[in-house]
């Protein structure tokens, strides 16, 4: 099969345009109205067999290819965060949420990409399956869609799924990934500590719950960095305590919440049963009732190690050596796609958007009210896309013979 290639100027304008019309109205949340017509009026005229989701604004689209082939899926996350914008960007949104992730230019792309296949439809060997996904940020967005059948959209599961996400604060138009885990699996402890109130001048006679809530969060600390390996390691956050409500009163009860971030299933499977067990042994010891549960929100996002490759060697070739590397280590932060990669071999990245940057300096990161997204980026971003859905159908028409 020929090269794809974006054409013109106009190409990158039209994408570019498109991202800002989505940056300047970003919903929260499953249900994005304004978002999914924006891309829905985008989509028009590429001949795709869309559907839109039930249990939530989730939009999927088949490319048709030319000729008969298997199914390649490409995602994009549409959902924004709930941050006042402070980029003081023309186009800035004033609605209280803010596109500070860069799903904008992630919805963008895709559409870029499905742009440039169905230019070259005839030729391509297969379908492929847009993936447009609200509920990215802790909504279980992934979740529903794949309840809903996204795998089956276009009569066969896909045979590979590609991603990418841009990053504030990396180089415009640098590209990286790695084979294995790319990003942390994440999951939150919820842990009830309830005791017997009293007066703070009469210890004896209550329960308090304050002093084993402070020993169960040290001991969770030094667990996780004593119990776990550190090549495989735990990262604990316990960013969320409640407890009383004046301090001469020993409270009924004490409340708290931890992130924690692992990098293999096995891992996030042991903390699942082993965080709740010490908390409650902890409490037992002090007397009182521990009610700890731990839901896992995101698995490990793990990349297949050929699917690496091939994400890699596409991005050296598109666009040189120079701005495709490797991730030494995994990043700490999670991601739902995560949930497609458990179930079809397929790879994720990053593509760089910091125009200009100071490695002394770096800008604001992804979720801050100031990141601000190089989106000439654009025009390169469907290109990967397209190319990886291209050449992944092109290989297994080969490998069909």
């Amino acid at each position: 099969m020929a090269e794809l290639a974006p054409g013109d100027d106009r190409f990158l304008t039209e994408l570019v345009d498109l991202r800002r019309r989505l940056h300047a109205v970003p919903e929260i949340g499953l249900h994005l109205p304004l978002t999914r017509q924006l891309v829905l009026e985008a989509l028009e005229g590429l001949g795709l067999e869309i559907t839109l989701g039930e249990a939530a604004g989730s939009l999927v689209a088949v490319l048709r290819g030319g000729r008969p082939g298997p199914v390649v899926l490409l995602r994009a996350d549409m959902d924004a965060l709930p941050l006042v914008e402070e980029t003081g960007l023309p186009f800035a949104a004033t609605t209280g949420a803010m596109h500070a992730c860069g799903h904008d230019l992630h919805m963008a792309g895709l559409v870029g990409a499905a742009r440039l296949l169905a230019a070259r439809r005839e030729e391509l060997p297969g379908d492929v399956l847009l993936m447009f996904q609200p509920g990215e940020e802790g909504h279980d967005g992934a979740a529903i869609m794949l309840r809903e059948g996204l795998l089956e959209a276009a009569g066969s599961r896909p045979v590979a799924a590609y991603g990418v996400h841009v990053a504030a604060d990396m180089p415009s138009g640098v590209v990286t990934t790695r084979p294995g885990t790319l990003m942390a699996g994440y999951s939150v402890l919820d842990v009830q500590v309830i005791g017997r109130g009293g007066h703070g001048s009469r210890p004896h006679e209550a329960l308090d719950p304050v002093p084993a809530t402070a020993e169960m969060i040290s001991a969770l600390y030094t667990h996780v960095a004593r119990r776990y390996s550190a090549f495989d390691p735990v990262v604990l956050t316990v960013g969320e305590i409640h407890a009383g409500s004046a301090p001469n009163i020993i409270p009924e009860a004490a409340h708290f919440r931890a992130g924690v971030r692992s990098f293999s299933a096995a891992t996030t499977d042991r903390l699942v049963a082993d965080l709740p067990e010490l908390v409650t042994a902890l409490g037992r010891a002090h007397g009182l009732v521990v009610r700890a549960t731990m839901r896992t929100l995101m698995p490990p996002t793990v990349n297949d190690a050929d699917e690496a490759a091939a994400f890699a060697g596409a991005a050296r070739r598109l666009f040189g050596e120079d701005r495709s590397r490797e991730l030494e280590h995994p990043r700490a932060g999670s991601e739902d796609f995560s949930l497609v990669l458990a179930q079809i071999p397929g790879a994720y990245g990053y593509v760089g958007a910091a125009r200009d940057l100071d490695p002394a300096a770096l800008p604001p990161s992804n979720h801050s009210p100031r990141a601000v997204f190089d989106d000439s980026i654009l025009a390169d971003q469907a290109l990967l896309l397209a190319t990886l859905a291209w050449e992944r159908l092109g290989r297994e028409r080969r490998a069909r013979g």
